[in-house]
């Protein structure tokens, strides 16, 4: 069975849509949070990194999430590969916004 992100030859997958949208602005935090993990002043994780881990994701998941979704979960992945964050951080993080309305 091929990976969910290659998308050649799908014969039941539909057209790609390729129109743009106005991205929201925890997309352009994500988009922004990647370049500067990426950047090589600061070297936290390489776009190779990125691209792994987005492919490692479940094809379930993987399918239900969006874009920036699949790069969040990627740096999560990341980010607590490399022992920068535990998962338990990220939950606390995660009810301490959602405790407070995000």
């Amino acid at each position: 069975m091929r990976p969910p992100h290659d998308r050649g030859g799908w014969l039941d997958g539909g057209p790609i849509d390729r129109s743009e949208h106005t991205l929201a602005d925890w997309e352009r935090q994500m988009h922004g949070i990647i370049r500067v993990l990426t950047s090589p002043e600061k070297r936290v994780m390489r776009v190779d990194e990125m691209r792994r881990a987005i492919e490692s994701i479940d094809p379930e998941t993987y399918e239900s999430r969006s874009y920036y979704q699949r790069w969040q979960q990627a740096v999560e992945a990341l980010m607590v590969e490399k022992g920068i964050l535990s998962h338990e951080d990220v939950d606390a993080k995660v009810a301490d916004l959602e405790a407070r309305g995000w």
